[in-house]
């Protein structure tokens, strides 16, 4: 009776690989330390912190600063505030995104190439360059009734224009490359039993492009939730001010304090945290797939 005996071949680690994991081992806790010194400052009160110094032991630590920085902020009131922006700001973006993508990479023409880099081209312009004109634009734009201050400037809709005109170049990009992975197959499968372009794209097209779409969801809902430049310039009302603004009212004229600040600068964090969270599997899925042409 013979008995063949299977030995497990160990492949050999590689010194990259050993390297990339020494250097992610130490990058983590370098960029967890400003998180969790924030943390460790929020929890201390400002009497103790400008008695002993940041760096020391602390007497008591309590959530009182985080609870005081809600509060004093309304910050309840400028997220809602945040949600009006990003909300349609997102979905925008990525319907009207998604249509140029499909258009540019399911249909051969000419100036397919030209006119996805006219879309792309509008995020290499640096946003204080545009601002001026912008600025000017808004003020001359009436809209009674429609807005509350009557123009398009200090108002919601205002920043959701902006946002998505930044913002579609590049989710059109992304998706371009995506749907451009996609088999054509498909679309010339259901072009042959009859179905229309607008049927190619919303129920063929577009619900293979989900992952994608999770993914420049999250990214978007990030950058939007976290923009504060073009809501300093474009709004003037502190009660139509996004999130980002309610850390301004913590700070005095004469006075701030550091730990306040610092909880609501984590307040401030929490949403995006849970949107990421939320869709990671999504998230990674829509980096990965497509990203190899079978």
């Amino acid at each position: 009776m013979s008995s063949t005996v299977m030995t497990k071949v160990r492949t050999p680690v590689r010194p990259a690989r050993i390297l990339l994991h020494v250097f992610l081992a130490g990058a983590a806790p370098a960029w967890l330390a400003p998180l969790l010194w924030a943390l460790y400052s929020a929890m201390r009160s400002y009497a103790e912190t400008s008695e002993k110094g940041y760096v020391s032991w602390p007497d008591k630590l309590s959530f009182d600063n985080f609870t005081n920085a809600f509060t004093q902020s309304d910050m309840g009131h400028y997220f809602v505030n945040t949600v009006i922006i990003a909300v349609p700001a997102v979905l925008v973006t990525l319907f009207l995104s998604s249509m140029v993508a499909f258009y540019v990479s399911r249909f051969d023409f000419r100036l397919n190439l030209a006119l996805l880099l006219v879309f792309t081209a509008g995020n290499l312009l640096p946003q204080q360059v545009v601002i001026t004109p912008l600025y000017r634009l808004y003020l001359l734009i009436d809209l009674p009734g429609i807005t509350m201050s009557g123009k398009l400037y200090d108002s919601a809709l205002g920043l959701v224009l902006i946002h998505v005109a930044f913002q579609s170049g590049f989710c059109a990009f992304v998706l371009s490359n995506y749907m451009r992975s996609l088999p054509h197959e498909l679309t010339e499968a259901a072009l042959v039993d009859g179905a229309s372009v607008w049927r190619q794209y919303w129920q063929i097209v577009l619900p293979l492009c989900r992952p994608a779409m999770a993914a420049l969801a999250t990214l978007l809902s990030i950058w939007i939730y976290n923009d504060f430049f073009w809501a300093l310039v474009l709004i003037s009302t502190g009660e139509n001010m996004p999130i980002t603004s309610a850390l301004n009212n913590l700070t005095g004229a004469y006075f701030t304090d550091p730990n306040l600040v610092a909880a609501g600068a984590l307040l401030t964090a929490i949403p995006t945290l849970i949107v990421y969270f939320v869709l990671q599997r999504q998230f990674v899925s829509g980096l990965t797939l497509g990203a190899n042409k079978g």
